[in-house]
């Protein structure tokens, strides 16, 4: 069984192994393996102010959709739990239809509704794309914990004059601590992935790097997305070791 695991493991990782020497490689082409080795795409990518804007806005927008997403999924995720029965299953069904929508269709209902609002190439409408995908991903972490959460702390809370605001920031919110957390880690890494919705709706100032990459790879090969995508693949490790290095204490 764990060989049958570790070859399973090895075929999902390998093509994300081989970016890593292609991104050391000295050619003006993608080559595996290289026959030099060289920083010089990193230093391409350092040193370009399209790259760096990307980069900052990619990082602007990941923070920006984790502090949205996390609260308006706490609040779906309290709100299913008080409800229950079929009308629990309703909003839960409706929270995550954005996960089983086709990308490519969100992102054109999404062209034109932000359109229609004159927010197609600005940072708030880039943002509200990403929320719309990151909120599925936090409600799925969020509410077997609420879920599991001992209302009674809260009804004895409001039964002496608390109200639910003081109730919920007050009692609940302490408990999910780690919970939350990962649902923003979780949020953060959904946005900084998306490339689809910024194809559409991004534009000058607010192109984020995963739709610089595509327009890079469309146009011209370039061994710097080697560089990028390497860097982006430390980042997520990165962050799952500090989730699983926080659930283990």
């Amino acid at each position: 069984m764990w060989v049958v695991a570790a070859l399973i493991l090895g075929f999902l990782i390998l093509p994300t192994l081989i970016v890593v020497p292609l991104s050391f490689s000295g050619s003006d082409l993608l080559e595996f393996p290289p026959r030099t080795l060289s920083l010089r795409w990193y230093q391409s990518f350092f040193g370009s102010a399209t790259w760096m804007l990307a980069l900052k806005t990619s990082l602007i927008l990941g923070t920006l959709t984790a502090l949205v997403a996390v609260p308006v999924s706490l609040a779906a995720c309290i709100a299913m739990n008080r409800l229950g029965g079929f009308r629990s299953r309703v909003l839960y069904t409706y929270v995550l239809s954005p996960s089983v929508i086709p990308g490519i269709l969100l992102a054109i209902g999404l062209f034109f509704v932000l359109a229609k609002l004159k927010l197609i190439g600005t940072l708030t409408g880039v943002l509200v794309g990403h929320v719309v995908l990151a909120i599925p991903v936090t409600t799925i972490v969020m509410f077997p914990a609420v879920s599991r959460f001992d209302w009674g702390q809260v009804d004895a809370a409001r039964s002496l004059g608390a109200g639910w605001a003081r109730a919920i920031a007050g009692i609940l919110v302490p408990q999910l601590n780690f919970t939350l957390l990962t649902a923003a880690l979780m949020a953060f890494l959904t946005s900084l992935d998306e490339a689809v919705i910024s194809i559409f709706v991004a534009a000058g100032d607010s192109a984020t790097l995963p739709k610089l990459m595509f327009l890079s790879l469309r146009d011209q090969i370039d061994p710097t997305i080697a560089a990028i995508s390497t860097l982006w693949t430390v980042l997520v490790i990165a962050v799952v070791l500090l989730v699983n290095a926080r659930r283990a204490t």
